[in-house]
């Protein structure tokens, strides 16, 4: 902001005035009629942040990297399944059906988990629900790791299930709130980071372990086969989660929910230090003041079937993020690749390339979502979903019926290979880390806990349909199940030009007024940038 002001001190005059052409401070000294000297300061002030304070960085940071130590358990727990699929199958002579359900009834937990851990975030605080999720999935890797038939396992998948669910509302809801505006798209993105190492980490482990054994379904350590120690192996990061959580301050936001602005001020003070606290706990504030006038007439209700429609924005995001069939890579990838022609050994190495693609390109979307912007983002990896799903069906409409399974002649093999990992780094730079940043960022503060786990219930329940019905449809038609899998990434494309605004520059609690006009963001910083 450039501002002229003059003041008299003792016969001195000191007048602010317009910057030089370079943008720096001016100071004229020219004499006045008087006599007195009148010194001209010309004051430019930028508008500054905290974020470009690295202490403030390294804090916010590690915060938020604490934070989204749930999303690696999301993504483990995921994915940890892959690699047992086949051992899980014959071990416990499974139908398709049976082999779906083992592979998506942790998603039922993680429906359920989702759908409470707002309430439970809202009324005792996001830390202890964090606590609560970590303890219910390491009782899930025990659990898995020593069941004796197929139902005690899907038991313990679901009981699992219940945590990363809770988890994964938690960590998108603790991110946003724990960061400032001009670092939380990125940080928020965190999240999705922490889902794709957590895959990775998954991958990866069940393939030295099948290989140290010899096949997943080999005897390994203490007379127990290599797929078990592939569940029991999630004890690690779930002691982790917890530890960390408990060293964690709660979200600031939830503090001023419940009236704790002296804890608030110390918890700026460590991580917003030179930040304005008390006009951010006023701003806090005020929103939920809005949200509590809004929410006497229902809460999450409203006039569009039942619910805001910001919240049908939340839960169709999430129904998209999963219906594209991005879970199937990382759940049924290894059966997948032996399906058309691949060796169980060259099926694990695929599918632990492809978890490490998925994880690059991450950083590919964090680099880019706060200055290229939410929207943009979101429409190129729906348009290369789209196309590389439909590239998909194409490859496996020429596969050839080898002894009873499909395999892919010629050159098909290599690309359905390729398009899979197109599919993956679209998916991976676009949807998959900014549809969290857009759910911890849309809902307003009063619901946001309530209405992120409506949406990440949603996601689980979409990604449960997706699990469960792709080894029926894959055995009908591989072509006909990626055919559907690229017309929802078609579909992904025109609901995001009709109905979803840029985010990108705003504090939260204006990101928590849409649906604005679209490019309101951009006006808003531009107005910003050149007011006083």
């Amino acid at each position: 902001m450039l501002g002229t002001r003059s003041f008299l001190r003792g016969g001195l005059t000191l007048r602010r005035g317009p910057a030089n052409s370079e943008g720096g401070p001016v100071i004229d000294c020219p004499r006045a009629e008087d006599g007195r000297t009148v010194v001209t300061v010309t004051e430019q002030r930028i508008e500054m942040s905290d974020a470009s304070n690295p202490s403030v960085n390294i804090k916010v940071i590690g915060l938020a990297v604490a934070g989204a130590v749930g999303g690696f358990l999301f993504g483990f727990d995921s994915s940890v399944v892959n690699g047992a699929v086949d051992a899980i199958e014959t071990d416990f002579d499974l139908k398709p059906a049976l082999i779906g359900l083992a592979v998506a009834s942790a998603l039922i937990g993680c429906a359920v988990g989702a759908y409470f851990a707002g309430r439970l975030a809202d009324r005792w605080g996001r830390i202890p629900a964090m606590i609560i999720g970590s303890v219910l999935f390491l009782a899930s890797a025990i659990g898995a790791g020593l069941a004796f038939g197929v139902w005690d396992l899907v038991l313990w998948r679901v009981v699992g299930g219940l945590g990363i669910g809770i988890a994964s509302v938690i960590a998108p809801a603790y991110i946003a709130e724990i960061s400032p505006k001009q670092m939380r798209g990125r940080l928020a993105s965190l999240q999705q980071l922490a889902i794709t190492i957590g895959i990775f980490a998954a991958l990866l482990s069940d393939t030295l372990f099948a290989n140290a054994a010899g096949t997943a379904n080999s005897t390994f350590w203490f007379g127990l086969e290599a797929w078990r120690w592939m569940f029991l192996a999630g004890v690690i990061p779930a002691v982790v989660y917890g530890l960390l959580a408990i060293a964690l301050p709660e979200s600031p936001r939830f503090l001023v929910l419940k009236h704790r602005d002296e804890e608030v001020r110390k918890i700026f003070a460590r991580i917003w230090p030179g930040e304005d606290v008390e006009r951010a706990i006023r701003d806090m504030r005020d929103a939920i003041s809005a949200d509590e006038q809004a929410s006497q007439k229902g809460a999450l209700r409203g006039k569009a079937f039942g619910l805001k429609p910001i919240v049908w924005i939340g839960i169709i995001l999430s129904i998209f993020q999963q219906f594209v069939g991005i879970n199937v890579i990382f759940y049924y990838s290894t059966t997948l690749w032996r399906s058309v022609g691949f060796q169980e050994k060259d099926s694990f190495t695929i599918s632990v390339i492809t978890s490490v693609t998925n994880i690059a390109v991450t950083f590919v979307a964090i680099a880019l979502v706060d200055r290229v912007g939410r929207r943009p983002i979101l429409l190129f990896g729906s348009a290369g979903m789209t196309l590389s799903l439909a590239t998909m069906a194409i490859a496996f409409s020429q596969a050839d019926i080898v002894k009873g399974a499909p395999s892919l002649p010629g050159g098909w093999g290599p690309v359905a290979l390729i398009a899979a990992n197109v599919f993956v780094i679209s998916f991976g730079a676009s949807w998959g880390p900014v549809v969290w940043v857009l759910l911890g960022e849309i809902f307003p503060t009063r619901i946001r806990a309530r209405a992120l786990g409506v949406a990440a219930a949603a996601q689980w329940i979409a990604n449960f349909v997706v699990t469960i019905t792709f080894p029926p449809l894959a055995s009908v038609s591989l072509v006909l199940t990626y055919g559907l899998y690229a017309l929802f990434a078609l579909l992904s494309f025109l609901f995001v030009m009709r109905f979803i605004p840029e985010t990108n520059g705003m504090s939260l609690e204006e990101a928590n007024t849409l649906l604005p006009h679209k490019n309101s963001a951009k006006k808003a910083s531009a107005s910003a940038g050149s007011g006083g």
